[in-house]
């Protein structure tokens, strides 16, 4: 590609944090009107890029080298100058948008906020205009009026609020870090759909970040592959993801490309007659929402008379959209929220929660360990905490031993138990949070979104730790995900939830393979599918590939 032409040309960055280098030598080209994937495992320096064009390194960084953005070297500019770029000339969209936006201010003055700073605008004319972005990204005011706050917003919304923001002053260069990572795959494909269309029509170039190779088939012209801070490979994105020449590349397709069926444990003839080990009965969860002094609630029914059944051993998947009624359904069946009715049953049992004998048998494993960690424990007290539940806390060298035997069993080192969590990678945190699952020799474990956040690579070491755990301890799993490939390759039987119902269920193959609802139908052609999208980009193209004009 001709430098004369890109938008954006990074030239040789190198970036160092505490005096380690992080990024060396990168080299990268961008031009207008062009999607560029960028996409390696976690700690491949693929966030710190996107972070060193804004300039929004931690305090410390150093960077060297060029970030031109139409000819102007980004790293000479000062950060007063930086601040007039930012939301100008260069859009952002954020991971994690709750994060990303203030939860004290309505969307709409949020998204005013860009245009009165930037742009100039008196506050009633940036909200007429903050009210035409949301409606241009799929958030009318008529529906979604312009006082409401983030935490009123789904996950899919609050991410068409930040793409509002980037894009209100219509940025020449757009950068997405890992946009739909936390989405299920219906707003994913329309998140994806939103950005596509928003490069079509400004013409502005989108660098999206990302762990996911089938989202980049699907949208990216050009693809970079970055590993340990370089780029090991780059080209067009058909060229690279059909006929890669890196081993690391092709090691990154090959866990991208999951088993279309799940293996089988042990011996299943007995199958349907065997005892259920969770079985919900015709489970009802209701909300009441509003109501005041001279109103009545109204009643929201998240969970409609659900019913499924996990046996022994078994590996039951659990799909739908957000909002469906997943979360509600595993808080009353981990005994968090008491149903108003039907019942639940462990081990033939009735279940609540409040049976000490029957809790220990029941773990989760949750999406983000991290969170669900206290950061001033170290490992053998984070794994070691749900002992309780048998009755007696042993002392403390006894938890030590049993924890290091579990970090030895889940592939880390007994003497991890005495470091933090923070000191260890998103892979290894989930290592720790399947440990911690195991110490109560659960019969059931529950996977709420347990892989969804990691790299592929990542991802294809826990779901082969999950798969050796169930066949060496005969352990059942209820995995709750918006990844269908996933649930397809390590699921035996699934359940898909719509509004609060289950419209559809049965064994995993005959659903992906056969669906009879529209709704699992839609779902399935919304997921993102590395093969379906190489094979579309072989057909032949009435247009001109921006990637090789």
């Amino acid at each position: 590609m001709n430098q004369q032409t890109a938008l954006l040309s990074i030239e040789q960055l190198q970036v160092c944090i505490a005096g380690r280098p992080l990024i060396h030598g990168l080299d990268l080209q961008l031009r207008a009107g062009q999607i560029l994937g960028l996409v390696g495992e976690s700690g491949s320096g693929k966030s710190l890029t996107a972070l060193s064009i804004l300039g929004l390194l931690p305090r410390g960084a150093q960077r060297a080298g060029r970030i031109l953005l139409d000819g102007e070297d980004l790293l000479t500019k000062s950060e007063r100058a930086l601040n007039a770029i930012r939301g100008r000339d260069i859009g952002m969209v954020f991971q994690e948008p709750m994060t990303a936006l203030n939860p004290l201010i309505p969307i709409g003055e949020q998204v005013a906020e860009v245009l009165r700073l930037h742009g100039g605008l008196a506050r009633r004319a940036a909200l007429a205009r903050a009210a035409e972005l949301l409606e241009r990204v799929g958030l009318p005011a008529a529906r979604f009026g312009l006082e409401r706050y983030p935490h009123q917003l789904s996950g899919g919304q609050r991410q068409r609020v930040a793409i509002a923001i980037a894009i209100a002053l219509k940025p020449r260069l757009l950068i997405a870090d890992e946009p739909t990572t936390a989405l299920d795959v219906s707003t994913q494909a329309q998140i994806l759909e939103l950005l596509r269309r928003l490069v079509r029509e400004e013409g502005c170039a989108l660098l999206l970040v990302t762990h996911d190779l089938a989202v980049v088939a699907e949208l990216a012209d050009r693809v970079a592959v970055l590993r340990e801070g370089g780029v090991v490979e780059e080209g067009a994105a058909q060229s690279v993801l059909s006929h890669p020449r890196e081993a690391y590349t092709q090691g990154l397709l090959q866990h991208s490309r999951l088993p279309r069926q799940a293996p089988r444990y042990g011996d299943r003839s007995d199958g349907a007659d065997a005892a259920p080990l969770l079985e919900v009965r015709e489970l009802v969860r209701e909300y009441r929402l509003g109501g005041g002094l001279f109103a009545k609630p109204t009643g929201l029914r998240a969970v409609d008379g659900v019913s499924l059944t996990v046996r022994p051993g078994e590996t039951v998947g659990l799909v739908g959209e957000s909002g469906c009624g997943k979360s509600t359904l595993l808080r009353a069946i981990l005994g968090l929220d008491a149903p108003q009715g039907g019942e639940i049953r462990l081990q033939g049992q009735v279940y609540t929660g409040r049976e000490p004998a029957l809790r220990r048998r029941v773990q989760i494993v949750f999406q983000d360990p991290y969170g669900s960690f206290d950061p001033r424990w170290r490992v053998w007290q984070l794994v070691a905490e749900p002992l309780h539940l048998l009755g007696r806390m042993p002392d403390p060298a006894e938890c030590r031993r049993r924890v290091g035997a579990l970090l030895e069993q889940v592939g880390l080192r007994a003497a991890d138990a005495e470091r933090f969590a923070h000191e260890f990678s998103g892979g290894q945190r989930q290592r720790i949070a399947i440990a911690r699952a195991l110490i109560t020799e659960p019969a059931l474990i529950v996977l709420d979104e347990a892989v969804s956040a990691l790299d592929v690579s990542i991802r294809a070491q826990i779901l082969a730790l999950l798969a050796r755990l169930a066949r060496e301890r005969g352990i059942a799993y209820l995995f709750v995900s918006h990844d269908l490939a996933v649930v397809r390759a390590i699921t035996e039987r699934v359940y898909v939830m719509a509004q609060g119902r289950i419209v559809e269920s049965g064994a995993t193959q005959e659903v992906f393979e056969a669906p009879q609802h529209p709704y699992t139908a839609r779902l399935l052609a919304a997921t993102p599918d590395l093969e379906r999208a190489l094979a579309a980009r072989a057909l032949p193209q009435p247009l001109v590939d921006l990637a090789e004009a």
